[in-house]
């Protein structure tokens, strides 16, 4: 009885003794989400070189393999962020997703070899399939959409949103490109491409405009009819003449403007600032940069409106002077009637004129 009480007694000590030894085996290998600093790996060689950094995610075989002392990386995906050793805020998810980073910082590649060649370019951000693909060290780019900036390696400061965008880019800078298969110039920067915009029907009347001035607002003519809208309203009266100080002339834009340097027809910005500086549109600079056509076209309304005026005035005269030369003619003719009755009641009543005879 002594000896089923001992045991008895000793079966707690053995529960404890297994708890512990579970315990002992469960923290090694240390927990996931367990290691020094925060860190988290699952995978084969996953942060595999890791030393200084914390706060580093790394799932997938490979992943974040080569980082050392960077902090706050997230890498999910095979070899995502492989070569990344020492930078910080790099976001990977998709195989191969940055696998060239080096030590860019900030990035974001969400997709299979998103952002695979970037080294050290830094604050870029790749969603889809290969989108920036091959940059290396540009910074500041955005590709939305697989392939979206397919081959652009060095530049920076670029927009891509949809399927291939900007995909024909390799080293421009300042572009931006909307729509499915806007590949753009290999080398153009400060450019502008929206699918469609050329086939869009028109059918509001409303012109877009771009506020270079305000930070390239994007925006609409203030086109709006209405009185309520405005104040200050005045006729032009002879405002209008300043149009006859105006030269025109024919010109073909720099290579750079226009590729096909095709001739065309206009006025010189400058040259309208001087007689009129409400006629310009100036550029970020304050400098005079395009001409207001629209507010031409009102100012050649009245001009053309005051010659109207003149010309109908000139018939209203014309009409009412051939009114009076019909009524002057209808009167002559009258008075003509009169004066041929009188002559010949005069020869009625002549006497005879009598024939002398003569001899031969």
């Amino acid at each position: 009885m002594r000896h089923k009480l001992k045991f008895i007694q000793f079966i707690p000590l053995l529960a404890v003794c297994f708890l512990l030894s579970a315990i002992a085996q469960a923290v090694s290998p240390t927990p996931d989400g367990g290691y020094p600093g925060f860190n988290t790996a699952e995978g084969f060689n996953a942060l595999f070189s890791l030393t200084t950094g914390a706060w580093n995610t790394g799932i997938g075989a490979q992943a974040l393999y080569s980082n050392s002392t960077g902090s706050r990386n997230t890498a999910v995906g095979v070899s995502a962020l492989f070569n990344h050793k020492t930078n910080n805020y790099n976001n990977a998810i998709g195989a191969f997703a940055l696998k060239g980073n080096v030590n860019g910082n900030a990035n974001n590649a969400v997709g299979d070899q998103a952002l695979y060649s970037n080294t050290t370019g830094s604050y870029n951000i790749g969603v889809g399939d290969d989108a920036l693909l091959k940059n290396i060290n540009g910074s500041n780019n955005t590709g939305v959409g697989a392939a979206a900036l397919y081959q652009d390696t060095a530049g920076s400061n670029n927009t891509a949103l949809g399927w291939a965008a900007g995909i024909n880019l390799t080293s421009g800078s300042g572009n931006v490109y909307i729509g499915a298969s806007v590949g753009g110039v290999a080398s153009e920067s400060n450019t502008t491409r929206i699918r469609n915009i050329t086939r869009t029907p028109q059918n509001s009347g409303v012109l877009v405009t771009v506020d270079s001035v305000n930070g390239n607002r994007l925006g609409y003519v203030v086109n709006i009819s209405s009185q309520r809208y405005k104040e200050e309203i005045a006729p032009i009266d002879r405002s209008s003449e300043a149009l006859f100080a105006l030269k025109p002339v024919k010109f073909r834009y720099k290579q750079q403007v226009d590729p096909d340097r095709a001739e065309r027809f206009g006025l010189i910005a400058e040259d309208v600032e001087r007689i009129n500086p409400d006629l310009v549109v100036r550029d970020s600079e304050g400098k005079p940069n395009t001409v207001r056509y629209e507010s031409i076209d009102a100012l050649l309304l009245n001009e053309f409106l005051k010659e109207h005026h003149k010309v109908q005035d000139l018939e209203d005269k014309i009409a009412q002077q051939q009114k009076e030369m019909k009524v002057l003619t209808a009167q002559l003719k009258q008075q003509a009637a009169q004066i041929q009755k009188v002559t010949s009641q005069l020869e009625k009543g002549k006497p005879a004129v009598p024939v002398v005879a003569t001899n031969p």
